[in-house]
């Protein structure tokens, strides 16, 4: 704590200097002053949630909270010190534009999806996971990668009780459910979403198909060949069948899939129906949009009341993964702030020459997805959307320049859409649902692996050169 307190007074002196240097910028012109190093506080809270769980893990579990505070106001404090007013209106437009609507989709979405209970037996075997996994990255995209993953995540746990090897198949599962899935609709990945209200008609990610079905099939089959390795070392006893007699499937607490229909309606709703604006705290927010959140926290508050405790409780359900996903994320997108203004300032940013050498739909998938992978996938989805939009259509509003972007430019969208969704699988804090389930298998005792473990171990080797291949049959 006191390296952390010892940096921000650091950065108030700095960067209060470098206010004065640029005579106090206004908003719009922050990205061109801040300097790179004010993207230090995000680097902290990433090694924070890479490193503490490894070589602190008690500390981390009792305190990860405080940890979180402390690089937010580690970024907050200097940031409002030095460029006043301008910086503040940055951090509550990124509050109430982003941080709010994100944690109430991805909070409603984990309501819902956990008091669906998916009953029956199911043994845990390399074709039933996939089958699983397979189920899963097709609802991803219509009830959201949220949901999909917080409704099939328990089930495949109960499938692989008995086996000894099972992370692997968890680190599979947030690859296809809980991104790679979610790519053909807005309501499935928060950077479509985004994308939606600014504009990408609703039904244009659908296009994407060619690309799920190639980088989604080549990661099930590499899981496939994976777990049978596994599976031909487990147990005989395991491998046998079941004595047990056979429960057919079932589900419990079906009238939820009523409550995600209601989702789906009001996320559509607010990209159609524009009444007009509200200002709140002096930021300017769209009242569809605060309508739509309504909605969704009175879908999830009706999840609640209508669904039994009992369903609930046998699905395993806690707000542990879920307050832990908006505990660090309200860290992360509090520091990510600066380094979204010095992206969305181009070439003229700190970071104007990795901006200048990204031009061509292969360097828009990489560069939005490896920031992806790093970054929080949908403020960076629309940093290069807006950088893909000032380098093809400058000077054109904002909706008429996307739609010129959908009809004639299209392998730009089409390369940053997938660069967001696909690589928020690289890494734990790629994408929320990510967090959600690598806790939930935490709590049902599986022993996940570190923040590099996943990376080492799993993303490198496997989706790695399935995204080079994804990339020379479709921006080569």
């Amino acid at each position: 704590m006191r390296v952390i307190a010892a940096m921000a007074s650091t950065m108030v002196a700095s960067l209060a200097a470098g206010a004065a240097e640029a005579g106090g910028p206004p908003g719009e012109q922050l990205g061109k002053v801040l300097p790179a190093w004010s993207a230090l506080p995000f680097v902290g809270i990433l090694l924070s949630i890479a490193l503490f769980p490894l070589l602190a893990p008690r500390f981390w579990h009792h305190h990860y909270p405080k940890v979180a505070a402390a690089w937010g106001l580690a970024l907050a404090v200097p940031f409002v010190a030095a460029y006043g007013t301008p910086a503040a209106a940055e951090l509550l437009h990124m509050a109430l534009l982003d941080y709010v609507p994100f944690i109430v989709l991805i909070g409603t979405l984990f309501v819902i999806g956990g008091g669906i209970l998916v009953r029956g037996t199911l043994r845990g075997s390399p074709w039933a996971n996939a089958a699983i996994m397979a189920t899963g990255a097709t609802l991803a995209s219509w009830i959201g990668t949220t949901g999909a993953a917080v409704l099939l995540i328990r089930p495949l746990l109960r499938a692989n009780r008995q086996r000894r090897r099972k992370a692997h198949t968890v680190v599979f599962f947030i690859f296809l459910v809980a991104n790679i899935g979610g790519v053909l609709t807005p309501l499935g990945d928060p950077p479509l979403f985004l994308g939606f209200l600014h504009g990408v008609p609703f039904f244009w990610s659908l296009t994407l198909w060619r690309e799920l079905l190639m980088v989604a099939g080549l990661i099930l089959a590499a899981y496939v060949a994976l777990d049978v390795h596994h599976w031909k070392r487990e147990d005989a006893a395991v491998r046998a069948p079941s004595q047990v007699p056979h429960e057919p499937l079932r589900v419990e607490g079906w009238h939820n899939f009523i409550f995600l229909g209601g989702v789906l309606a009001a996320v559509v709703l607010s990209g159609v129906w524009h009444p007009g604006t509200v200002s709140v705290l002096g930021v300017d927010l769209q009242t569809q949009n605060l309508l739509r959140d309504a909605v969704l926290v009175l879908l999830a508050a009706g999840s609640l009341a209508t669904t039994r405790r009992r369903t609930r409780e046998e699905n395993g359900y806690t707000w542990g993964p879920v307050r832990e996903v908006a505990i660090l994320f309200a860290g992360i997108f509090a520091t990510i702030v600066p380094v979204l203004l010095v992206l969305r300032a181009g070439e003229a940013g700190a970071l104007g020459g990795v901006i200048h050498g990204i031009r061509t739909p292969a360097q828009f998938f990489w560069g939005t997805g490896l920031l992806s992978s790093f970054l929080d996938n949908a403020p960076t989805y629309l940093a290069f959307l807006s950088t893909a939009i000032g380098r093809i259509e400058p000077g054109a509003p904002e909706r008429e320049a996307v739609l010129r972007l959908v009809g004639e430019n299209h392998a730009y969208l089409q390369a940053i859409a997938t660069g967001a969704v696909f690589m928020g699988a690289n890494t734990y804090i790629g994408n929320a649902p990510n967090f959600m389930v690598k806790s939930i298998a935490e709590e049902a005792g599986i022993e996940m692996p570190s923040f590099f473990g996943y990376v080492v171990r799993y993303a490198l080797p496997f989706l790695v050169p399935v995204f080079l291949l994804a990339t020379w049959v479709f921006f080569g």
